[in-house]
């Protein structure tokens, strides 16, 4: 691998999503969007529900949908580890379009804290997917 690349590994609790060599990620974390470019300095953050956006060394664009999680940053390594993440070819648009109304049009029940997690992670799938199609 060449200085000018990274490598990156999105790691779902069940599964390894993608793994490949990269030029750019960007992710959304606790602190707002993040983008890594080979060379990084060391960083350890957590990640909330959004889009993890992949260049490749082939300059391909990959996109996945990722909820709360790490991200570690470390001699040109990248890991994402969520519970769950999904690639944007993978999801079936009208789908997750229905699973987040199916959330919205819930309401608040016993536990809120839960359903606002669903929502977001609905949400992701959706942009996600979008920007796939």
């Amino acid at each position: 691998m060449s200085d000018d690349l990274m490598q990156v590994e999105l790691v779902a609790a069940d599964r390894l999503v993608w793994s490949g060599e990269a030029k750019m990620v960007i992710a959304r974390t606790t602190e707002g969007d993040v983008g890594i470019l080979p060379n990084h300095a060391p960083m350890l953050s957590t990640m909330v529900h959004g889009l993890v956006d992949v260049t490749t060394s082939d300059n391909e664009t990959w996109i996945a949908a990722v909820d709360a999680g790490f991200l570690s940053v470390a001699n040109n390594r990248i890991s994402i580890l969520a519970e769950h993440a999904e690639m944007s070819h993978d999801i079936d648009l009208e789908r997750a379009r229905t699973d987040l109304e199916r959330c919205r049009s819930e309401g608040a029940g016993d536990d809120e804290a839960v359903e606002k997690a669903e929502e977001a992670w609905a949400e992701a799938r959706v942009r996600a997917a979008e920007r796939a199609s």
